[in-house]
């Protein structure tokens, strides 16, 4: 392929272009900075009452516009112009995404009250596909911090004070230094949790474990200071002389002094059994922290808000001789996405009374109160939780009548009795409602009952998985035919479901001495 010779005219065409191009941006750098600053004009204004009150839907509006919108156009610019920049990434479609956009929007404004160095974006990652791709953009929705082009993934909590806490320890300041009581009377006002330092002075071994913490943490805000009557008002029964350091949270039992070393992981532990009120409510916001906790043993209270207004004081009570070694929380049992999966393990997904579960996520256990949940009752099976005295709940269904059926129906509640302790061989078929090819085999089941009906000492049977548990029977994949023989009933024989009927017939007769059989299948 020939080219021509590019002509003076058509380099000085490209040049404007280009000089046009070069300009249209910076313009629109211009523009972007003047909205930014206009809109941190009328904050402030407001702030300082020299204007009409502001309705809340207008603050969350202007608090929406600090936070920049990203396009094909000006990501890349964005993102590696600026030091700092946390991008969240959304789809308008994902309810997720709608539920932490104003929290997103309050943070970028309460981080450019702080003056902290940050710029905020998101991105419609739906709309825009390449720069999705472009920042790594995989789910919705998802947050990341580029400190000067590079990404880091986010690891904070989801409300605007867990991301403003994030963004300010990334970005430089880990501790807030309070230096007078007008100072710390302003810092409560705002701040719901926070771990004070007392300090004699801001430097040694101590105080660079205390900051080393304060810069591993993600969660809470660290405070500092080294005047008593300052540290006395956010911690009055703070210890008067030397070193100190102290959770305060917005609840009942507000105040928990810390009497470990002061090395960073000791701390950071500390922080981490303590970090949660007595009784934490579940919600898609902090489920991910919840599930994190490093506490093992965890005791869920399924109930409606009204029927949970009357069980809040005594499970408070129950909590408070416990705390640190059993997490509390409460589900709301109408809020079908959050109970609905766990109510599933116990066969109460239905349920609509107040259910009282635990868990010990050491062992993979679960129980179940299965008394009235009164406050004696529950603290009974929480100290037993505690001593490893209760006994791990097995879902069943209800006991079936087996009289005159050729396949016994086996329920959690009679694995025991029916096959375990049965003098009997048996042949059991595992199976769930959901399986593709379960059908299939318990046809095949249901002939060789059939087959084998003048045997006397061979029962067949099923049982469905999905709602029957027994700690003898771990099966993992559906269906299953396991053969219990009388005389060995902790060894089951595995036998192929893919087998044919005659070739499970001769399976049968191979392991078993089967008396009274038809000749023919």
């Amino acid at each position: 392929m020939c080219t021509r010779k590019p002509t003076l005219r058509f380099i000085f065409v490209l040049l404007s272009l280009l000089l046009v191009l070069k300009f249209n941006v910076a313009t629109e750098i211009e523009d972007e900075l003047e909205e930014l600053l206009a809109v941190d004009e009328e904050v402030e204004r407001e702030a300082d009452g020299g204007g009409d009150k502001l309705s809340e839907a207008e603050v969350l509006s202007k608090a929406q516009r600090i936070v920049i919108e990203l396009n094909n156009d000006n990501t890349e610019r964005v993102v590696n112009g600026n030091e700092f920049v946390l991008v969240l990434g959304y789809a308008p479609w994902c309810p997720r995404s709608a539920e932490i956009m104003p929290h997103f929007a309050e943070a970028a404004t309460s981080l450019r009250e702080l003056r902290i160095p940050l710029v905020m974006a998101k991105l419609d990652a739906d709309r825009y596909p390449k720069p999705a791709s472009f920042l790594g953009v995989k789910g919705f929705p998802t947050l990341l911090l580029f400190v000067n082009g590079t990404s880091q993934p986010y690891s904070g909590g989801f409300t605007s004070d867990d991301i403003v806490i994030w963004a300010r320890k990334k970005t430089g300041s880990p501790v807030i230094r309070i230096s007078s009581v007008v100072e710390a009377e302003k810092f409560l006002r705002k701040y719901q949790m926070f771990l004070l330092g007392q300090f004699d002075k801001f430097e040694g071994p101590d105080y660079e474990e205390f900051v080393s913490a304060a810069k591993s943490d993600n969660e809470i805000q660290f405070v500092e200071v080294n005047q008593v009557e300052v540290a006395r008002v956010l911690y009055p029964a703070i210890n008067p002389t030397g070193r100190f350091l102290g959770i305060v949270k917005s609840e009942p039992e507000r105040y928990t002094a810390y009497d470990g070393a002061f090395t960073m992981n000791k701390i950071l532990e500390f922080v981490d059994y303590n970090k949660f009120p007595l009784v934490t409510k579940l919600t898609e916001m902090n489920s991910v922290r919840v599930y994190a906790s490093p506490v093992k043993l965890q005791v869920l209270v399924f109930a409606n808000i009204d029927d949970f207004k009357n069980l809040l004081d005594p499970l408070q009570d129950v909590a408070r001789t416990l705390k640190s070694k059993i997490m509390f929380i409460y589900v709301d049992i109408d809020e079908e996405n959050l109970a609905k999966p766990f109510l599933t393990l116990f066969g109460l997904e239905e349920s609509k009374n107040t259910v009282v579960a635990a868990f010990d996520n050491g062992m993979s256990s679960k129980y179940l109160l299965e008394s009235k949940p009164t406050k004696s009752n529950i603290q009974d099976f929480c100290n037993n939780l505690v001593q490893g005295s209760l006994s791990p709940y097995f879902k069943s269904q209800p006991i079936p009548d087996n009289t005159e059926a050729s396949v016994h129906v086996i329920v959690g509640k009679t694995f025991d009795d029916e096959i375990l302790s049965s003098k009997k061989d048996v042949l059991l078929e595992v199976f769930t409602p959901w399986c593709i090819n379960c059908e299939a085999t318990s046809k095949q089941v249901e002939k060789l009952a059939k087959h084998y009906k003048g045997s006397s000492n061979l029962i067949f049977a099923r049982i469905d998985a999905s709602a029957n548990e027994h700690p003898n029977l771990q099966v993992n994949d559906y269906p299953t035919l396991l053969l219990y023989r009388a005389d060995d009933k902790a060894n089951p024989i595995k036998l192929s479901t893919k087998s044919s009927l005659k070739e499970l017939a001769g399976s049968i007769n191979k392991y078993l001495k089967v008396k009274n059989v038809k000749d023919e299948l």
